[in-house]
């Protein structure tokens, strides 16, 4: 619940927060910069990130960074501050996202049977990425009666929400190996514990390598839309909506049965249906075909999510949990940066259509090698 409440406020927000960006200085640089601080930044500090969790009581940590969000989503709504300040607030703002995120996975099996892990993620993420799908759509009927100011205070009001829903976890408190070594030890050792686990590493690359093709989805669908498909404006919100559908889709059939796969099977499946998408989306021949295949782009994002989480939360000491997640989570935002960038050169010197075919195909060769490279340690 607590997830799901401050999730759909982020999205809110984060609409208020380009539309503002977008209104004041019109500049397409300005709404990048925006979204760079906050999908880029985290990523430079993604081996602090878990430190927090992995050394502080997990229910301490969630509460106080909601508190912190919702501190600094008021400073920004009362201020509405210059383009620079409010890059720097939105930067802070998803550092402690980060912070959150991580602690976040490592209390799932805290709290729930071995046996339910895979109930308990397919949940959660139906809970949070399933209504930040629909923020938007949210955020549009509330711009009949509110200004952006106004959405920003009702993202603020749904951190304070969830800090207090979050206070009614048990307590969650870290191992004592951690005392008495430094958070630069502890960030050096979540480091060298991935590099050193080889079924972890080859997760984390391949989830990097996939995400680092496929995340130019985002720039180049707008593109597909309005010049290769000849539709409009609703065309193409309709297409961003097609991911958002399926995740809901993905989780809720993930949520039933999603125990009966082996969590790495999953994971490929994951890996490659959402590359598949988008190739396939870069041959659509019509508006809707391509939103019937971002859909089934969604549902297998949705299952690369479940398994990931579940397969790391199963195999990953308690003590290195939150390091690992804010490790891998922080290289995915870093991945996604890479793909807004090159892919971005591609779109302006191709066409959307061949981004997408390439952004597919090069997905698909990452998920074979880490298919091969998965069976390979299996066997050993």
């Amino acid at each position: 619940m607590a997830r799901a409440v401050s999730f759909l406020g982020d999205s809110l927000g984060l609409v208020a927060l380009l539309l503002y960006v977008e209104g004041v200085t019109g500049a397409a640089l300005a709404v990048a910069l925006l979204l760079l601080a906050g999908d880029f930044t985290p990523g430079l500090f993604g081996a602090f990130a878990g430190v927090v969790g992995d050394r502080i009581d997990l229910r301490k940590v969630m509460v106080g960074c909601d508190l912190a969000q919702g501190v600094l989503v008021v400073v920004m709504a009362v201020a509405l501050p210059p383009l620079p300040v409010l890059l720097v607030l939105v930067a802070v703002r998803s550092l402690v996202a980060q912070v959150f995120q991580a602690s976040s996975r490592s209390a799932v099996p805290a709290l729930v049977a071995d046996k339910d892990l895979e109930t308990a993620n397919s949940t959660l993420g139906a809970g949070t990425y399933g209504l930040e799908a629909i923020g938007p759509l949210v955020a549009a009927a509330l711009f009949l009666v509110l200004d952006v100011r106004g959405i920003l205070l009702i993202d603020a009001a749904t951190f304070f929400v969830s800090a207090v829903l979050l206070m009614g976890l048990p307590s969650l408190p870290p191992s004592n190996e951690h005392s008495g070594t430094s958070v630069l030890r502890n960030a050096r050792d979540g480091l060298g514990y991935i590099w050193k686990t080889k079924t972890v590493r080859v997760i984390g690359l391949g989830f990097f390598a996939v995400v680092a093709f496929n995340g130019v989805d985002d720039v180049a669908m707008v593109f597909l839309a309005k010049d290769e498909l000849h539709g409009g404006d609703s065309a193409a919100a309709t297409l961003y909506a097609g991911v958002g559908i399926g995740l809901v889709v993905g989780y809720a059939l993930l949520t039933r049965y999603a125990s009966r796969f082996a969590m790495p099977v999953l994971l490929i499946a994951g890996l490659a249906i959402s590359s598949l998408g988008n190739l396939f989306t870069g041959l659509a021949w019509a508006i809707w075909a391509a939103l019937a295949l971002q859909t089934i782009r969604g549902v297998g994002i949705a299952a690369l999510d479940v398994a990931i989480n579940t397969h790391l939360q199963r195999v990953v000491p308690p003590a290195m949990l939150g390091r690992v997640f804010g490790n891998l989570y922080g290289a995915i935002g870093l991945a996604a940066g890479i793909s807004y960038v090159f892919g971005g050169l591609l779109l302006e010197h191709t066409n959307a259509r061949v981004t997408f075919i390439a952004a597919g195909v090069g997905g698909l060769l990452a998920t074979a090698a880490t298919a091969i490279a998965l069976r390979v340690q299996a066997r050993r």
